[in-house]
């Protein structure tokens, strides 16, 4: 301390001549390589700076710990299941609700994902690999194919993030039996979308009255213009708001919205 008074001149850019940039070995040291790249390419575009903050590398490594848990948590299921590391062999007619809602989201999030690498877009790719983190753990380990899905979803992510943290995605692929049965993580084929798996059975259609949100009705994915009026002439919300007044006019707009005139 030289006893000068401190000046501050707000966030600026690091550089030498200011002595203020931080040296990524004491991030590695503390945190690893792959938490370091993690949060250098969640931060921000590459195209763009970021604000450098220690909680911010911090925050990587414990998703690369929660992905560390839930790879080990589910490896004896994934280990002993038939499906292919593509996941080709998915039995998706036998599976629970709740797992074919999440094999969708995990197909959603890979297409999002794929587009973002074309277009170098690294910090999406990392919250898409964030996102399919969530949607694996959001489904009950006991339920019919859950395995399945865990084998299919973990071989995604982890190739979906390989660029990215290629340490950690390396060693769990090899202890989840992806290396034994189908090679090095290096040579592996890239995740394709199951067109498949995108498809529903069902779909939320926002319900307006009166042009004002009152909320959701949920029909067939192929229910045509007349099941869908019907569907919402007999909504709750309609019911309520009409209080036994005839219903004027229902106005469809197709994939999006349905708004019933009383």
């Amino acid at each position: 301390h030289d006893g000068l008074p401190v000046e501050y001149d707000g966030i600026g850019t690091m550089s030498k001549s200011k002595l203020n940039g931080v040296d990524p070995q004491d991030m590695i040291d503390r945190f690893g390589a792959d938490a370091s790249r993690l949060f250098v390419m969640f931060a921000s575009p590459p195209e763009q700076t970021i604000e450098w903050a220690d909680t911010g590398v911090e925050g990587a490594h414990r998703f690369l710990k929660r992905l560390w848990t839930h790879a080990q948590k589910c490896a004896d299921a994934v280990r002993g299941t038939g499906a292919g590391v593509a996941g080709t062999a998915f039995d998706a007619s036998r599976a629970d609700p709740a797992v074919r809602a999440a094999r969708r989201e995990l197909h959603l999030t890979l297409k999002q994902a794929n587009y973002d690498y074309e277009r170098i877009q690294y910090n999406t790719v990392v919250s898409a690999g964030m996102k399919m983190l969530n949607t694996l753990e959001s489904v009950p380990p006991d339920v019919p194919e859950a395995a399945a899905l865990a084998r299919e979803g973990l071989s995604m992510l982890l190739r979906v993030l390989y660029p990215v943290v290629p340490h950690v995605t390396w060693v769990l692929w090899r202890d989840l039996g992806f290396a034994a049965a189908h090679g090095d993580l290096l040579d592996a084929p890239w995740p394709q979308v199951d067109p498949a798996a995108l498809a529903q059975d069902e779909i939320e259609l926002v319900l307006q009255v009166n042009g004002k949100l009152r909320g959701k009705v949920v029909v067939p994915a192929g229910a045509d213009k007349d099941a869908i009026e019907a569907a919402a002439r007999q909504a709750p919300e309609v019911i309520r708001l009409a209080a036994g007044a005839p219903v004027k006019k229902v106005i469809v707009v197709p994939g999006r919205l349905v708004n019933v005139v009383v």
